[in-house]
């Protein structure tokens, strides 16, 4: 069995990418307004500060910034996840899902992949260098050309004139 050992850094900053079961998926964007609620829902419950987000078809990169005397990111994006997949199927989506057995003993629906992965942000530069992969991510893909073009995407507020 793989021993997972993440870094919990109360306060600090953090990459991730939450990815859906099936990769070839486009239920993330197809159903954007059950994430954004679903998130937002989270967020304001557990709070944190998005320094980038980006969703695509089928997985979510975002940087985080936890607040001070807490690093419990991990039962947010357990929760965003769970309010997600109740949301769609309670809204009579079903997604076609294959659920193992050992996912159906866990009452897993399977929309999701179990874990997701995390970087802790070392310095400005590792900040700048993931808030940029977010949201060159839908350019690398070739979904658009340019990303302020990626509907989204925390790219538009980075960029808004004020």
């Amino acid at each position: 069995m793989p021993d997972y050992r993440r870094k919990y850094r109360p306060g600090g900053t953090y990459f991730f990418t939450v990815t859906l079961a099936d990769r070839g998926s486009r239920l993330l964007v197809d159903r954007i307004d059950h994430l954004r609620v679903a998130y937002r829902t989270v967020v304001s419950e557990r709070p944190v500060r998005t320094e980038a987000i980006v969703v695509m078809p089928d997985h979510i990169h975002a940087v985080w910034t936890l607040p001070d005397g807490d690093a419990d990111f991990s039962t947010r994006w357990k929760m965003i996840k769970t309010r997600f997949s109740k949301d769609i199927l309670e809204g009579g989506f079903v997604p076609t899902l294959r659920v193992s057995e050992s996912k159906r003993a866990k009452g897993e629906v399977g929309v999701w992949q179990r874990r997701f992965w995390e970087h802790m942000i070392r310095d400005d530069a590792d900040f700048a260098a993931h808030v940029a992969y977010c949201h060159e991510n839908p350019v690398k893909h070739g979904f658009v050309t340019h990303a302020m073009d990626w509907p989204y995407s925390s790219v538009h507020r980075e960029t808004r004139v004020t």
